[in-house]
């Protein structure tokens, strides 16, 4: 990671480094060599983004380290249906276990919840090491996401090569110009513009106001964090945005569903 790299996504690291250690040893590559020949084809990703509306990526996501727990007893694979029957064009999970609370496990039960219903899972994980890369598609995951803020611009087309090499696809997160450059020179398929700064913890969709314009004719942009109702997704449409990511306000609902389709 470089040194201009947000001090949370280095602790994140860090314990998930060790994390790791342990995983690889419980279910070493062969294994999940195993699981990916018998797991069922990827869904396209990049194509349930694409369309004249924005489209809503709905999150599973359990907590995070700024927030604390969204809600108790939070059942992956019952959500993943609500929104996968309420409108959403994907659903994302988030896995890390540490800071978000959440599980490989939570993926797997969300892959087998709308996996018939034709909608893709984005697997939401800080990933540095590539067996987190097959471990994704053994699990169910349609598509990954990658972090500029702790990848340089070669780690990042390996990565993206390895997901291609198992038909999935790369979301590339930014969070700023710089980052978007590095994005760029990769020529990924998806942009996503995090509005979450990771230094302050501050949110806003100024973020996506000034990066989603620098996004080239024909790459999938997707605008992440502060979406909270159809005014802010109104006002991304109209910066060309492909479509965006709703976790917090989604899950906080007392009613998913109804919250959804009210968005899109």
């Amino acid at each position: 990671m470089s040194t201009g790299t947000p001090d949370i996504l280095r602790k994140i690291v860090e314990v998930k480094r060790d994390r790791l250690i342990l995983q690889k040893e419980a279910l070493p590559m062969s294994g999940l060599l195993d699981l990916i020949s018998e797991v069922e084809k990827p869904l396209n990703f990049v194509g349930r983004l694409m369309g004249e509306r924005v489209r809503v990526i709905a999150e599973v996501k359990r907590a995070s380290p700024s927030k604390g727990l969204f809600k108790e007893n939070l059942d992956a694979g019952k959500l993943a249906r609500t929104y996968a029957e309420n409108g959403a064009a994907a659903v994302s999970v988030l896995t890390n276990e540490d800071y978000f609370k959440g599980s490989i496990e939570d993926m797997l039960d969300a892959h087998s919840a709308i996996y018939a219903l034709g909608v893709p899972i984005l697997r939401k994980e800080f990933i540095f090491d590539p067996y987190q890369i097959y471990e994704a598609r053994a699990f169910g995951a349609d598509a990954i996401l990658l972090i500029v803020s702790m990848l340089d611009g070669e780690e990042i087309r390996e990565f993206m090569e390895i997901a291609r090499s198992l038909w999935m696809q790369c979301l590339v997160e930014v969070h700023d110009e710089n980052e978007l450059a590095t994005a760029l020179s990769c020529n990924p398929e998806i942009v996503g513009i995090n509005n979450r700064d990771l230094h302050s913890f501050e949110t806003t969709l100024e973020v996506t106001e000034r990066i989603a314009p620098m996004i080239p004719f024909g790459t999938v942009s997707v605008s992440e964090s502060g979406i909270t109702g159809k005014n802010d997704l109104e006002r991304v449409r109209s910066l060309g945005v492909s479509a965006v990511l709703v976790g917090e306000s989604l899950v906080r609902s007392p009613d998913p569903g109804k919250a959804l389709r009210e968005l899109v």
